[in-house]
């Protein structure tokens, strides 16, 4: 194997770089300084004291979001390389991998020096953070300009999509047979149970059926990373991501019927008394009983510490009264994991109690059929399959025993700690709506026959797929290394940010540029790809906002070393 792959390289010589390994390491180490700088920088615009200023920071948003999304890159880059070395070690990094690496990193490099695209709109450039002209001249090292240069050029695209052209995309680097196994498996399932029907269920508007939630159950994908002991399968957040990405390449709503079963087991495991997890896990685990994330209002967004929904005290109960809203599989849910406010306004994030609110199953009829409970659906362009919903409350009872952790004021404290793990499962959900948009543009460009010949033989087809194969191995390397860092007990919000970050915005391009390669089939609806750009939009706003990740990952990185 390790032959092949050596001869595979020698075979494109002289359009992979000499010593690429090398040259990206010596990059990387030139991106890094570069880092620094911004940081450097950035801190001087936003921190006071040795602290971060709020209303500085928020004056410098563009900026501190650039410095985000740069340490993005970085980190990204530096994801990749550990990637390419560890199938370099194992005999596996043949040609298709080092012409994404080269890629990558061509790209990469190029963006950070001459502008990063963190929207549509909105390029941000060295001197916007504050760089110095100097130091974006000292980060134009021998290895970067090489790979400036040489890395992500025409003829690289055109020999990459060569290679893919037959549905290998790079060898993923999970380097466990266990995870290659999971992996296997999941794919099947979804090539076969989800991937013929996702389309209709969409264009159908309706909820997936239970038949596939019950078959789901019963791989085990409900209690994934619950512990054995608690009837789970006691995996780690790597299996999470590799389950995650297979579903969702088949369809996103299929990958994130997981989601809230995650959420609710976590919420419950780390911050839950013993009697809560010794109750819920095990049919959280086994799908007995299907949960759903209720913390969104109409007016609050992000800003939960303006969250006003109530819950008082009343005897053996919680009264519960006000409104919520994108509530994702509501009706179907047999337990909420509701997020209500049992102290004073004034209080903000302290006076937040998070509850295991049980409730009826409802029908399309009649959704939300309990005492004090009200609520519609909300229709949306994509990510169907669930359906979203508002709920409101009046006087709707929780069991007191049902209060999560058994101590008011705790909620928000709770539910942070669990956002790490949802937003690396988003990553995963990302990657795996990325990779669907790519080979669905690839399979299209083989088909299509323009003027005599399939149009994946035009090279602005051919370039847009090879680039889109390069960078959502970036995302998932960058997602597996998150849930690695979380697997080991690390303190990883982050990474998490930055995995989700990118792997929205990746699934977002490969999405838009798949349709474009399908012209105006790929805006008739019968036409998987114009579901797919549908489902891509919504991961850049569930799960924070770019511009909230943003914000988040630049005020971490700021304060970790102060």
């Amino acid at each position: 194997m390790a032959q092949t792959a050596r001869k595979e390289r020698d075979d494109a010589a002289g359009l992979i770089l000499p010593d690429l390994l090398p040259q990206c390491r010596a990059a990387l180490g030139a991106a890094d300084t570069l880092k620094e700088a911004a940081r450097a920088a950035v801190s001087a615009l936003v921190m006071r004291g040795g602290k971060v200023d709020g209303a500085a920071l928020e004056r410098e948003q563009f900026a501190a979001h650039g410095y985000a999304w740069l340490v993005t890159y970085v980190e990204g880059l530096r994801q990749l390389l550990g990637w390419a070395e560890r199938l370099e070690a194992a005999g596996q990094f043949g040609e298709r991998e080092a012409l994404i690496l080269q890629a990558g990193y061509g790209e990469y490099l190029h963006q950070m020096r001459g502008g990063i695209a963190v929207s549509q709109v909105e390029i941000v450039r060295p001197g916007d953070m504050g760089i110095s002209d100097e130091a974006t001249h000292a980060f134009y090292t021998p290895a970067v300009r090489a790979l400036t240069e040489r890395g992500n050029t025409n003829a690289v695209r055109m020999r990459l999509a060569a290679l893919i052209v037959d549905g290998a995309f790079g060898e993923a680097g999970l380097g466990d047979e266990t995870l290659a196994m999971i992996r296997d498996q999941f794919r099947r399932f979804g090539a076969e149970k989800v991937k013929p029907f996702a389309h209709d269920w969409h264009r159908q508007d309706v909820l997936i059926p239970m038949s596939v939630l019950e078959e789901l159950a019963q791989l085990g994908v409900f209690g994934l990373t619950v512990p054995e002991e608690f009837g789970g399968l006691g995996l780690g957040k790597v299996a999470m991501c590799v389950v995650t990405e297979e579903l969702s390449r088949a369809a996103l709503a299929v990958g994130s019927l997981g989601t809230r079963s995650e959420i609710a087991g976590e919420l419950i495991r780390l911050g839950g008394t013993p009697e809560q997890k010794a109750k819920w896990l095990p049919k959280i685990s086994a799908g007995e009983i299907l949960p759903t994330a209720v913390f969104t209002e109409p007016n609050t967004g992000s800003d939960l510490a303006s969250l006003k929904t109530r819950a008082v005290k009343d005897g053996g109960v919680y009264r519960v009264t006000g409104n919520k809203t994108w509530i994702t599989h509501a009706a179907r849910a047999d337990l909420m994991t509701l997020l209500a406010r049992t102290g004073r306004p004034e209080d903000g994030y302290r006076g937040l109690s998070m509850f295991l609110a049980e409730k009826p199953r409802g029908t399309d009829a009649d959704p939300f059929p309990a005492p004090g409970m009200s609520g519609g659906e909300i229709e949306v362009l994509g990510y169907r399959g669930m359906k979203e919903y508002e709920i409101g409350f009046d006087g709707f009872a929780v069991k007191a025993e049902n209060l999560l952790g058994g101590t008011e004021g705790e909620g928000f404290k709770q539910l942070m700690a669990t956002f790490e793990s949802a937003r690396i499962q988003t990553a995963a959900r990302a990657v795996g709506v990325a990779q669907n948009a790519l080979e669905l543009g690839l399979a299209y460009a083989k088909e299509r026959n323009q003027f005599g010949k399939a149009i994946v033989s035009f090279p602005r087809v051919a370039g847009k797929l090879a680039w889109m194969a390069a960078e959502t191995m970036i995302a998932r390397q960058l997602a597996y290394f998150a849930a690695r860092e979380k697997d080991s007990d690390r303190r990883c919000d982050i990474e998490a940010g930055m995995a989700k970050l990118l792997g929205a915005r990746v699934a977002w391009a490969n999405a838009d540029n798949a349709l474009q390669i399908h012209g105006g089939n790929g805006y008739a609806e019968e036409y998987e790809i114009s579901r797919v750009l549908c489902d891509a939009r919504i991961l850049n706003i569930f799960e924070g906002a770019a511009e909230i990740q943003a914000q988040v990952i630049a005020r971490g990185l700021l304060e970790r070393r102060n």
